[in-house]
């Protein structure tokens, strides 16, 4: 085991961050791999997800509004429902609604779902 940490500690000294200021140091978000190169939705949808995890990290669950999420990535909201509706049929995102006047609750799906067939009866 020892082996293994020495080399984790000779890589992590092969990775230099240049020009952190309050800004960057203030955090990042994660994005699995399989979300960024995922054919099946838009660049705009990919970023809606990050935003989505970006709220989600640190209480494990987010319901942003609509507005905000336009705010946030600088978009439009009729967009921002394209980028959701994407996700979702993708199988990357359930939107549950609360009820009126109230924001959405979101779940990300971090895993690949694999879709269900179209049966013939």
């Amino acid at each position: 085991m020892e082996h293994l940490s020495k080399r984790l500690n000779e890589i992590a000294r092969n990775i230099e961050i240049v020009g952190a200021d309050p800004v960057t140091r203030h955090g990042f978000t994660q994005v699995p791999n399989f979300i960024l190169t995922t054919k099946d939705v838009s660049v705009g949808a990919k970023l809606s997800y990050a935003m989505l995890l970006k709220y989600a990290w640190g209480d494990e669950a987010c319901f942003p509004g609509q507005t905000k999420l336009a705010d946030d990535l600088g978009a439009g909201e009729r967009s921002i429902r394209t980028y959701l509706k994407e996700l979702e049929n993708a199988g990357l995102l359930e939107i549950k609604q609360r009820g009126l006047g109230k924001t959405n609750i979101y779940r990300l799906f971090l895993t690949v779902r694999k879709p269900i067939p179209n049966r013939r009866n």
